[in-house]
């Protein structure tokens, strides 16, 4: 009896315990996403840029690892990317192309965009004994109108007369989906070519003139590489872990500037605007690459929607306050580069906006 009675209190001890444990944190987690947070709490998604993706992959991997949030991210495009915040099926998406106010308005509510880093759109191509060319905007549009189908063009010699350019056509090879990539290099284009401004202009996905597209960043680099005579965009890292070949491109300073680490941050030594939305290609600063960009994350500046709950907004402002802080030092060794101190300040703005039920998430000092 003794033994029944001892039985009896234990299963009653253990199902108030259950009962108090879940009382106490309301099946939402601890209010700071710390380490109460339920598991689905501090499981974050993404999708968009594969420009940002070698980045995104490695801060996304060590912010794991350091606070046990894990961050799901799709590189499928910066067009795929906003269309799944917009449909709320993804808790961010990445684009190296900022949206416009009419784009944020079809989006039911506010956006803010948060740069994470810079990065260059590098020109490569694919011709016997890997000439070492020089481009300019204008020269690159018509190519991409189809106006210079040859390599040996009088306009690509003028250009490069110590090259040996040979009789051979021209492939042009850009993306086959909607991408910020391609924006970046389109805006550059609009600011360099009348005709293109006034035709395909600056688009995530024109309507391409000529040319045949690959999928993603990986794929456009697959065509050049496979295609003797191919010449494409790529953002930078790509270019160089496949070992490819890339030319340098004159500036509005008339200077021809090879891209790198350096003149990246150059074209953004500039001032930078509250809401974080500028374009920085074609800059004026005398060193600067002319096809240099930042990249986004663009999340919903309001988090309560649908079943989200404080703790998932929360972890989500605190890993972006982190890679733009402390996860910058990750950026270099991959080839993008940092933040500049003005963009910095303009971030914590943004992100100290960022509201659950119109409460500030973050207080001024995270």
């Amino acid at each position: 009896m003794k033994k029944m009675k001892m039985i009896k209190f234990i299963a009653v001890a253990a199902i108030s315990m259950a009962m108090f444990s879940s009382c106490g944190n309301g099946g939402k987690g601890s209010a700071n996403g710390g380490a109460d947070s339920t598991s689905a709490d501090k499981e974050l998604s993404g999708a968009g840029s594969t420009f940002g993706n070698p980045i995104y992959t490695k801060m996304f991997d060590v912010y794991n690892q350091k606070t046990g949030v894990k961050t799901n991210y799709q590189a499928n495009g910066s067009g795929a990317g906003i269309s799944m915040l917009v449909k709320k099926t993804v808790d961010f998406g990445a684009t190296d192309a900022f949206m416009s106010d009419k784009d944020i308005q079809g989006a039911g509510a506010d956006i803010v965009h948060i740069p994470t880093c810079l990065g260059a759109v590098a020109i490569s191509y694919n011709l016997p004994g890997d000439p070492k060319l020089k481009f300019t905007g204008d020269l690159l549009a018509k190519i991409y109108l189809g106006k210079i189908t040859k390599w040996n063009d009088k306009a690509i010699a003028a250009e490069n007369p110590d090259a040996k350019l040979p009789n051979l056509d021209i492939l042009v090879a850009h993306r086959a989906d909607g991408s910020g990539t391609s924006y970046i290099f389109t805006d550059f284009l609009s600011k360099s070519n009348d005709d293109w401004k006034n035709g395909p202009g600056a688009n995530k996905n024109p309507a391409w003139p000529a040319g045949v597209g690959g999928k993603s960043n990986d794929g456009v680099a697959g065509l050049i590489k496979q295609t003797s005579g191919a010449i494409g965009y790529v953002e930078l890292i790509y270019a160089l872990k496949n070992n490819m070949v890339f030319a340098d491109v004159k500036n509005p300073s008339g200077k021809y500037i090879t891209p790198s680490l350096a003149s990246t941050s150059a074209a953004a030594d500039i001032d930078i605007p509250a809401d974080c939305r500028l374009t920085i290609t074609n800059s004026a600063a005398a060193e600067a690459y002319p096809i240099s960009s930042f990249t986004w994350i663009v999340l919903y500046k309001e988090q309560k929607y649908g079943d989200r709950s404080l703790d998932k907004a929360t972890n989500l402002v605190k890993l972006l306050w982190w890679a733009t802080h402390d996860g910058q030092q990750y950026c270099e060794p991959l080839q993008y580069a940092k933040l500049p101190a003005k963009a910095v300040s303009a971030v914590e703005g943004v992100l100290k906006s960022v509201t659950y039920d119109g409460k500030a998430i973050l207080s001024q000092n995270p």
